[in-house]
């Protein structure tokens, strides 16, 4: 259970949302009033510790769903506001992609919180980011928190879903065709450019750019900011294959913990998530393929330690 003080401090800092906050300082006052010992007795029950759960991603084609499944789901599962956003998509392609990124959404939060697909409560906060609004009972299943983040680019979706703490998530595919990098190479660092500057032009200098434009991404996400954050005010030093070896925060970021993953969950692929964490999260990252209709064995994959601020 965090403390009133990390929850004001996260809040502050954009790591969580009005709504977040506010049901985490109510449910820890209702924890401590659980703990405290009755009136005349020594001792008291203390709260059972939060079960810990690993960090989890789902990484999907939309070919793992047919057109005319993914439209029957949609009708089923997807809220009123999701289903006019569908209807409004000019090109084919585009609509699938957002029937299957947001039945992907409907389903894995029905396994990890017990709600059904069709009765989760999905609200936005003032900037935009989506967040599962908790029932006035708590979630079924998992604890009292629950953040995700979706990220969708070129028939590929990503999902994220973490507990007690805020994710990020971002997937690009390196063969862009005709869209070209040199505007989205513009929006970084000085040093950003010349790291990126330094690979041949073609493959490997896309690459490199996607690198840091899904950490970007996943990072502002995370921070519930999205491109409202300018690219050029937080900057990443990187391996020259994969990892984060350094990080350097916006100045108006208070001193949280981040932990930043890099990931080619297939060839061409690129994907990036980006964690608020403290001491406590778990060290192991599962991440699971296709669409959720059984429970497959994931892929388990060590999670890296916080990365060293600059």
């Amino acid at each position: 259970m965090m403390h009133e003080r990390e929850i004001i401090t996260r809040f502050k800092a954009g790591a969580l949302e009005r709504d977040q906050a506010v049901c985490l300082l109510v449910e820890r006052g209702r924890t401590l009033r659980r703990a405290r010992p009755a009136d005349g007795l020594i001792g008291g029950g203390a709260a059972a510790p939060e079960r810990t759960e690993p960090v989890k991603l789902w990484f999907c084609s939309n070919d793992e769903l047919q057109s005319g499944l993914a439209d029957t789901l949609a009708g089923y599962w997807l809220d009123e506001e999701e289903q006019e956003t569908a209807g409004r998509f000019l090109f084919a392609h585009d609509r699938r992609q957002y029937l299957v990124a947001h039945a992907l959404v409907r389903r894995v939060l029905a396994l990890e919180s017990g709600l059904p697909e069709a009765e989760a409560v999905i609200a936005r906060s003032q900037r935009g980011r989506p967040f599962l609004r908790r029932p006035a009972r708590g979630l079924p299943r998992g604890g009292r928190e629950l953040d995700f983040n979706l990220s969708h680019a070129g028939g590929y979706n990503l999902l994220g879903v973490v507990r007690r703490h805020r994710i990020g998530v971002d997937v690009e595919r390196v063969d862009r065709g005709e869209q070209g990098l040199d505007a989205i190479v513009a929006t970084f660092t000085r040093e950003e450019r010349d790291w990126v500057t330094q690979a041949a032009p073609g493959r490997a200098r896309d690459c490199r750019t996607l690198r840091l434009w899904t950490l970007k991404e996943a990072y502002s996400k995370a921070r519930g900011l999205g491109l409202q954050l300018p690219f050029d005010s937080f900057s990443f030093t990187l391996h020259e294959e994969r990892g984060v070896l350094g990080f350097r925060p916006p100045e108006t970021e208070d001193a949280l913990p981040w932990r930043f993953v890099e990931l080619e969950p297939e060839p061409g692929v690129l994907a990036a998530v980006a964690l608020l964490a403290d001491a406590g999260v778990p060290s192991v990252l599962y991440l699971h393929r296709g669409f959720p209709w059984n429970r497959e064995a994931p892929q388990a994959l060590e999670l890296p330690e916080s990365v060293p601020r600059r």
